[in-house]
């Protein structure tokens, strides 16, 4: 369970300074889906942080689908005045008589053992979820929606150089898998065509590898399975060769990232999330938690099963020109990222 520590706390003030224009979140409602994420639930920690610390009044509507958990990932901030928690489920309709100023959607199946037993929930999700909020933006509306969507998107190119937002590689449309990175990228898509047809500002970001002490208990992205046995005092199991080369970015430059496109973004574009200090193999990844859990790293063969939910692409690094000009920079290198989720997670 994730646990609310000073250092963690004092992660998502320090990011503060990141943000341009952060003022403009004063006295606004602030819709946020999938609430008991990695990425969501971090956000909502985030606008309880600057609430506390800046006299902000945002009000912030926390939705999931299950009130329990929400109240048991938020412990006693659960019961401020300032946070609401909302029932949704992005495959139902979108109805409540609240008005929101932004809304963020993130909720989505973000793990790949759901990609191999949801495929059909992990689209839905993605598209329904954000077509139903993007409506409900059109009609009441909203200053604007972000979609939180994915490197994935981008396919597999043959060279290895970062991706920016204008390239794009290949995906097979007929492997099961690419529900994921489908289901983002046609939602991107129906972002665009609510913008050229209804005129409903939205902005998109697509994060890379992102990581911290907020990952789920059910979260198997190898990552998060890394941090979680070092934080326990196991050692560090890589299931492949580690050579694949990812965007990591620690949870408190995410979130910076996210506030900096939502107040700062240029409507109908779409921005990576990507610290250039943080582009690693796994295997350099897998390395560097061992080394500041003081764990081995080992290696195991993959069952049928786990390969099944991979990441098909070798290269999934991503440039951060973009979003570095909305004057957004990375505060976390990886070391301290890592040190500091190893660290939250044993609740130092």
């Amino acid at each position: 369970m994730m646990k609310h520590t000073d250092l963690y706390w004092n992660d998502l003030q320090k990011i503060q300074t990141a943000i341009p224009n952060l003022s403009e979140l004063k006295n606004k409602n602030i819709l946020i889906t999938g609430a008991g994420g990695l990425i969501a639930s971090a956000l909502v920690d985030f606008l309880i942080s600057l609430n506390d610390t800046c006299k902000m009044n945002v009000n912030i509507y926390a939705a999931a689908r299950s009130k329990e958990k929400i109240q048991s990932r938020f412990q006693e901030n659960f019961f401020r005045k300032d946070l609401h928690f909302l029932s949704y489920n992005a495959e139902e309709p979108f109805d409540t008589k609240e008005y929101f100023h932004y809304i963020i959607h993130g909720a989505s199946p973000a793990n790949p053992t759901l990609y191999v037993s949801k495929p059909v929930e992990t689209m839905i999700a993605n598209f329904n979820g954000l077509f139903y909020l993007l409506d409900y933006a059109k009609t009441f509306h909203a200053k604007r929606v972000l979609f939180i969507s994915s490197s994935e998107i981008y396919g597999i190119k043959e060279d290895n150089t970062p991706y920016s937002e204008e390239d794009y590689g290949g995906i097979d449309i007929l492997d099961f898998r690419a529900c994921y990175p489908s289901a983002k990228q046609a939602s991107e898509t129906l972002c665009a065509a609510y913008f050229q047809e209804y005129q409903v500002d939205s902005v998109i970001v697509r994060p890379g590898h992102i990581y911290g002490p907020t990952i789920t208990d059910n979260d198997t992205r190898a990552s998060s399975q890394f941090l979680r046995n070092a934080a326990s005092g196991q050692d560090i199991v890589m299931k492949s060769d580690g050579s694949q080369i990812r965007s990591y970015c620690y949870i408190a430059d995410c979130i910076s990232s996210v506030f900096t496109v939502l107040l700062n973004g240029k409507a109908g574009h779409a921005y990576n999330i990507s610290n250039p200090d943080s582009i690693v193999s796994i295997r350099e990844m897998a390395e560097c938690i061992a080394k500041n859990s003081g764990r081995k790293l080992l290696f195991e063969i993959p069952s049928d099963k786990e390969k099944k939910g991979y990441n098909r692409m070798v290269n999934s690094s991503l440039a951060s020109r973009k979003i570095e000009k909305l004057g957004w920079r990375g505060l976390f290198d990886l070391q301290t990222g890592i040190n500091h989720s190893i660290r939250i997670l044993r609740g130092e």
